[in-house]
């Protein structure tokens, strides 16, 4: 097993960590809990925004994270390339939590199945079937731990490979509002004879997802000659993997009046082991396809109010208040002063400031409006606000070269 190179702490101390500069480069903290339901001490390795300071208001949705120890360095690169950076808006900045397994068939595999024989005695399948205590420890004392000690928001995310993508896909079906989104990776729906397979065509016809979003990835694990057509007809066990996701793919998309938001595809040119980053890659993007608010694909008739509208939809579609991030208020202000459309550009600006009234950067391109209407006073006095927050020898020139002039 990997080992992060992570200061092991307290959950406090791990998140008053991650705001401390020091010459190591830190995506997350190991964090433990005693499970009762479980019976055992688990480690849960936890990842928190950058942005996140102890004195910051700032929470986050939560990306919960099945075999945790092969997947954790991935997800959070994925989430801050896709969260983090001017542009770089499309889903919102969120925490990551790592399940590392103990014993992952007992964990990870909703019903217990015997061993055929000559397999009788079978270690690896002795301890099969522990899914639902499983759950009922995320539910119960994961979650409500990573609540009560971390900065996060409502909005839960529950993303699993293979025997995690089985779990995935139980608690989509049998415990639907524990999570808002789910990341099905290659699920192994053929588990047990495809009981939960079957279980779920049921399901799915009689019960109300409206709320709910899945994502289904597919792997290529067809046999050489074969393509996705073809598999459906086979009946041997070598191509039962892909044939039981298939028909799960056929079973919701039968299914449309439950309002459950679904999208699938087949990776054809990914194996089983290959697939997860590109899913987890396409299934943030689905799920958030709504978040990014994107200038240059709007037609701003009125550029704060539909700023502010914009995220409030987001805000509707998340359950809770999304204010409007800085850089993308920023970048949009910036424009509207190059294009001299000053009016614009100072109501932005205005956004900006109001919403975050301890960063530099708001008062710096304040400043910059200010400077730009010829109004040098104000345009030092917010220059000087900046530098008063942060000290970066770009606004350090600015009020500099404003004071040489007088």
């Amino acid at each position: 097993m990997k080992k992060l190179i992570l200061s092991v702490f307290t959950a406090f101390f791990s998140l008053c960590a991650l705001a401390q500069k020091d010459n190591r480069v830190t995506i997350g903290t190991i964090d433990s809990i005693q499970s009762k339901i479980l019976n055992e001490q688990r480690k849960i390795w936890v990842h928190v925004p950058s942005s996140w300071t102890p004195d910051s208001k700032q929470r986050y949705p939560v990306l919960y994270l099945l075999d945790g120890e092969d997947h954790f360095y991935s997800v959070v690169g994925i989430i801050q390339h896709l969260s983090q950076g001017i542009g770089n808006t499309i889903c919102p900045e969120m925490m990551v939590v790592g399940i590392p397994n103990t014993d992952r068939i007992r964990d990870l595999t909703p019903t217990h199945v015997n061993p055929a024989p000559p397999y009788t005695d079978s270690l690896m399948l002795k301890t099969t079937g522990g899914g639902e205590r499983f759950v009922s420890f995320i539910e119960k004392e994961l979650i409500p731990h990573i609540d009560s000690l971390y900065p996060t928001q409502p909005y839960k995310i529950l993303n699993g490979h293979s025997f995690g993508g089985l779990t995935v896909m139980n608690v989509a079906i049998n415990h639907t509002k524990l999570f808002n989104s789910y990341i099905s990776i290659d699920p192994s729906m053929w588990w047990d004879e495809m009981n939960l397979l079957k279980t779920t065509k049921n399901v799915l016809r009689e019960k109300d997802f409206s709320g709910t979003a899945v994502y289904l990835g597919i792997a290529n694990t067809l046999r050489e000659g074969m393509d996705i057509s073809t598999v459906r007809s086979d009946t041997t066990k070598r191509t039962r993997h892909i044939r039981s996701i298939l028909n799960l793919d056929q079973y919701i998309k039968e299914e449309k009046q439950n309002g459950l938001r679904y999208e699938s595809k087949y990776y054809g040119n990914e194996d089983h082991g290959s697939i997860p980053l590109i899913v987890t890659y396409d299934a943030l993007r689905f799920i958030f396809d709504k978040y990014r608010f994107n200038p240059a694909r709007k037609n701003l008739t009125d550029p704060t109010i539909d700023l502010i509208k914009h995220y409030q939809e987001v805000s509707k579609m998340l359950g809770y208040q999304v204010t409007p991030p800085e850089d993308v208020t920023n970048e949009l202000g910036s424009d509207f002063l190059k294009q001299k459309q000053y009016a614009k550009a100072e109501e932005i600006f205005k956004i900006n400031v109001t919403n975050y009234p301890e960063s530099d950067l708001v008062y710096d391109s304040y400043g910059d409006y200010f400077l730009a209407m010829g109004n040098k006073s104000k345009a030092l006095e917010y220059f000087k606000k900046s530098l008063s927050i942060k000290e970066t020898p770009m606004v350090r020139k600015k009020i500099n070269t404003l004071l040489s002039r007088k």
